[in-house]
């Protein structure tokens, strides 16, 4: 009798038919499946690229592992199982903190910028030698008014109290205050203007 080569397929073998029976269950199952196989993928994933990475991922494991299938479930539970799998090892590989574009809208109307979010809202060096520039500027204006309106310009604009703790602490309505700041103004304008 003649010895066969080993690399030779024998269709009529039972391994072979049983093998070619299991690829032609794995490609039905495959094309019958594969929307909810990417939804469950999607499910632990979150991220439409990860779940199709992750299915394609699971059906090369299935199909280089396809001699385990045992046959006692059915094909879909077995490639649920690995896509499953699949997503699961996926997740293991994201990096712990997720990387965002700062090109990326966000936000619930996705109306800002991750810049915008990243900005310091604190003002830089230059604007706080402007704002003290011109605070000593109103400083120095503000002498040559009269004590209360020097008084209420000092609470409400430069040491920033509201309408109401600036009158209770200078003991007048708030009405009066209100007044008082505003004469205050006009006559700062006035001073700084003819300077």
């Amino acid at each position: 009798m003649e010895a066969r080569p080993s690399h030779i397929r024998d269709d009529h073998d039972p391994s072979v038919q049983i093998r070619l029976q299991s690829i032609g269950e794995l490609l039905d199952a495959a094309s019958r499946y594969l929307p909810a196989l990417h939804r469950r993928a999607y499910r632990y994933v979150g991220n439409t690229h990860d779940a199709e990475d992750a299915v394609q991922d699971a059906f090369l494991s299935a199909y280089k592992n396809l001699d385990q299938f045992k046959g006692t479930a059915k094909m879909a539970t077995w490639l649920t199982t690995i896509v499953t799998n699949s997503a699961l090892t996926q997740l293991r590989r994201r990096p712990r903190h997720p990387h965002i574009s700062l090109d990326e809208r966000i936000g619930n109307e996705q109306e800002r910028y991750v810049p915008e979010t990243l900005a310091d809202v604190r003002p830089n060096p230059e604007d706080e030698y402007i704002g003290s520039d011109l605070r000593r500027h109103i400083q120095h204006f503000a002498a040559r008014l009269s004590p209360s309106l020097r008084q209420a310009i000092q609470l409400c604009d430069l040491d920033g109290l509201n309408t109401r703790e600036a009158a209770d602490f200078l003991g007048v309505p708030q009405g009066t205050l209100k007044s008082r700041v505003l004469r205050a103004r006009r006559k700062l304008k006035h001073l700084m203007q003819s300077m």
